[in-house]
């Protein structure tokens, strides 16, 4: 359909834009990141295992890959649901490290708020992308399909092999002496 052809570039031009001016400054990024990264991966950091990289630039850096991979992939309709989905799952800490309105000053807070309320908007449009099946069944109703259609067949196969027993049980009363 020529609206999914033009909406999901549309969506999706706003997170290839940030994940690459993130990669290009990336330190000034971490910088807005680390007071959130503090507060949740800091306090978690003896936990981790020490493969699992946890200083604000790299997580910067990894959160740009997501943007520009999953934001091309959706642009192009590659896997758009799962992309649209990735994309949430990096909007939502981008958004609450960067647009905390609620611990922005009075001079800041309203653009601040925009700003948040922009990505709560993008997300929404990410949550219909990732709902969007194209006009084919979701994932759930084949799966519910294909189970009902396992368990009559198996029903049906248990029927025939209980009247194959009994057959077999009555041909065999028949042959032997009792």
């Amino acid at each position: 359909m020529i609206l999914r052809r033009l909406a999901r570039p549309m969506l999706a031009s706003i997170f290839i834009y940030g994940g690459i001016n993130a990669l290009r400054h990336a330190e000034g990024h971490a910088e807005v990141a680390k007071p959130l990264l503090d507060k949740t991966v800091g306090q978690q950091q003896d936990k981790l295992p020490d493969q699992v990289p946890t200083d604000p630039v790299t997580l910067v850096k990894i959160d740009a890959g997501v943007k520009i991979v999953a934001g091309t992939a959706l642009a192009f309709g590659k896997f758009p649901r799962l992309s649209s989905l990735a994309l949430v799952g990096s909007l939502v800490p981008t958004t609450a490290a960067g647009h905390a309105f609620w611990e922005a000053k009075d001079a800041d807070k309203q653009e601040q708020i925009i700003h948040f309320l922009k990505n709560v908007g993008l997300v929404g449009g990410l949550l219909i992308a990732a709902a969007d099946t194209e006009g084919k069944p979701s994932l759930g109703w084949r799966a519910r399909r294909a189970a009902a259609k396992t368990s009559k067949q198996v029903s049906s196969t248990a029927g025939a092999a209980r009247k194959q027993v009994a057959n077999t049980a009555g041909a065999a009363r028949d042959v032997l002496p009792v």
